[in-house]
């Protein structure tokens, strides 16, 4: 185990993230977590730095019939990011997907709605974003969470997990400005071999952090 919790995952990343700061790198920078496990992990940078922090949902896409297995993701009105690879080898058509991609659009829509009411989404155009998770496996979610916020504009375009694998790190490199992990390990099987408390995070926990952490709340 490499963290006790994703708060501790948080408070290390944010003394990476202070550093950079410090440079002048990183200014009018926002906060966006991926929830919820990316929440509690956000709050954390998003105290050290004092700067806002808000969530960005992003809903997977399962396979039919076995929704836990995830074969894409979806965020906002966007088109789905899909794993090629597992589509090839499931033998399935993105074009037979379509049931599956407007459930999970339903469900971005939905957990927007509980996090934020009637509050619209960030303004990203002109801010340093920094994209938080408590761990990436595929690295599916974040890449469509990247692609969404780059349509908007921003000014540097940062993802920070605590770990992620070395191979799915440069991945992510074609999508972000930078990518900050502190663990790459060859390979990453699941985030909670990482980590020895992962208890579940509820949507009221959620909200709670941005009532704390988001200045319109």
């Amino acid at each position: 185990m490499r963290f006790r919790s994703r708060e501790e995952a948080g408070q290390e990343l944010a003394v990476r993230m202070l550093e950079w700061a410090s440079s002048g790198d990183l200014t009018n920078v926002t906060v966006l977590a991926l929830p919820r496990g990316g929440v509690p992990v956000g709050v954390e940078i998003a105290r050290a730095m004092a700067v806002p922090l808000d969530v960005l949902v992003v809903a997977r896409i399962g396979v039919p019939d076995s929704p836990e297995v995830g074969i894409g993701a979806i965020a906002g009105d966007d088109p789905p990011v899909f794993d090629r690879t597992a589509l090839r080898l499931l033998d399935l058509a993105v074009d037979k997907l379509g049931p599956e991609v407007a459930r999970a659009r339903v469900e971005v829509h939905r957990r927007e709605l509980v996090y934020r009411g009637g509050r619209p989404a960030p303004d990203v155009r002109g801010h340093s974003v920094v994209v938080v998770d408590d761990g990436l496996v595929t690295g599916l979610t974040a890449r469509a969470a990247l692609r969404h916020l780059r349509r908007g504009d921003p000014l540097r375009l940062t993802l920070a997990v605590p770990v992620c694998s070395a191979r799915t790190a440069a991945a992510l490199r074609d999508e972000a400005d930078d990518v900050v992990a502190l663990h790459q390990p060859e390979q990453v099987h699941s985030v909670a071999e990482w980590y020895s408390e992962l208890p579940p995070i509820s949507d009221e926990q959620v909200r709670d952090a941005l009532r704390e952490l988001h200045p319109a709340r």
